[in-house]
């Protein structure tokens, strides 16, 4: 049975309807994506002249987000765009625990909100928060910025709206078609509230994170319209802190952290690089050979050489709800094709390898 997209409108404003003579103005932050967009969309249509749409560049976002975005949404909201790419860039760096990350990032943009607001005279920010995001922060699986609780809101100054909270991401997407959303944002992939800060797995510096951007932009190209849910790169340095072989498969295992989820809680370890395998057994069982509790995720390589410092790992799923998902089967010939595209590119990769890990045991992103 179909959803019921005029149904799940009307409970969305029926739990709008008493914030109408409350709310003096909003910030509605919209990275880009399908969730703070519809939300945004939403609220507009529901308070009118008090929802103030703006786009925060946090330096962490795509090659051109901003413009792309202001452009989009031309005719359904107005967006500002703010640069804060700076600040946000020069406090995070050198920081490598992704819990210390998601949180050092959470605080930096609800500081710049908080600006913004001011500026504004606003006392509220609407945000796109999904049912999705409060599983796995309630869970603990990690820290979505977008999950506030109440000593949070005081320490901002801030009052919410959360149109979506208790939709799941398909049913954000009926919504968002429902309202008139371009259509290559309605179907448009997630993207992190941290973007590519999650990415940039362990330390942060500025020569990875702008590897990580080029290569976004490369991998979206090239892997969209494949019907995946999700699909992007990342990268940490190679750093191999032992290696194993068991029944002819060879592997490394790499001295950055990454994390899982395992009975609905995190998992924290190292992820696994498998470089060598018999020609017979199936790439996308061999995770079941590893202890996915102790490394979350494991990856088999495409392409190699012996020089450069990166590994860059490539992921693609398919999902429906984004709590639980599957690998994207590519062949190898297109995954290779890909390796050496980006090799060919990026002389500082050394390993270019494909996730094969579902969720669970590992996340979808790498922090």
């Amino acid at each position: 049975m179909g959803l019921d997209v005029e149904a799940l409108l009307s409970k969305v404003y029926e739990r709008l309807q008493p914030l109408g003579k409350e709310v003096d103005c909003a910030i509605a932050c919209i990275s880009g994506g399908v969730d703070s967009t519809t939300s945004a969309v939403i609220a507009r249509k529901f308070l009118g002249g008090k929802v103030y749409g703006v786009f925060i560049n946090t330096g962490f976002m795509r090659t051109g987000e901003g413009e792309r975005v202001r452009e989009a949404l031309r005719g359904l909201i107005d967006v500002e765009v703010y640069d804060f790419s700076e600040e946000f860039i020069s406090r995070v760096e050198g920081f490598e625990d992704a819990e210390e990350k998601r949180k050092l990032f959470r605080d930096l943009f609800y500081t710049a909100v908080k600006r913004i607001a001011s500026e504004k005279g606003c006392s509220w920010v609407v945000q796109g928060t999904i049912k999705a995001d409060v599983v796995e922060t309630l869970g603990g699986v990690k820290t979505q910025h977008n999950v506030l609780t109440e000593e949070l809101l005081k320490r901002y100054g801030l009052r919410v709206i959360e149109p979506l909270i208790d939709l799941y991401k398909h049913e954000v997407r009926a919504l968002a078609k429902h309202l008139g959303l371009p259509s290559w944002l309605v179907g448009r992939q997630p993207f992190p509230g941290p973007g590519l800060l999650v990415r940039v797995v362990g330390r942060v510096y500025r020569e990875k994170l702008e590897l990580v951007r080029r290569l976004t932009t490369l991998v979206e190209e090239r892997l969209s319209g494949k019907g995946i849910s999700q699909y992007f790169p990342a990268a940490w340095e190679y750093n191999v802190i032992s290696t194993g072989e068991e029944r002819g498969v060879a592997y490394e295992v790499h001295g950055v952290r990454v994390t899982g989820v395992v009975g609905g809680r995190r998992s924290y370890g190292h992820p696994v690089v498998v470089r060598k395998k018999p020609k017979d057994v199936d790439i996308y069982s061999l995770y079941k050979e590893f202890d996915t509790v102790a490394h979350p995720h494991i990856l088999i390589e495409i392409e190699s050489r012996d020089s450069g410092k990166y590994v860059v790992a490539i992921r693609a799923v398919l999902t429906q709800d984004f709590i639980t998902a599957d690998i994207a089967k590519l062949s190898i010939d297109e995954l290779k094709t890909l390796a050496r595209e980006i090799m060919s590119l990026e002389p500082e990769v050394k390993i270019v390898a494909y996730d094969i890990t579902p969720k669970p045991p590992a996340t979808i992103e790498y922090e």
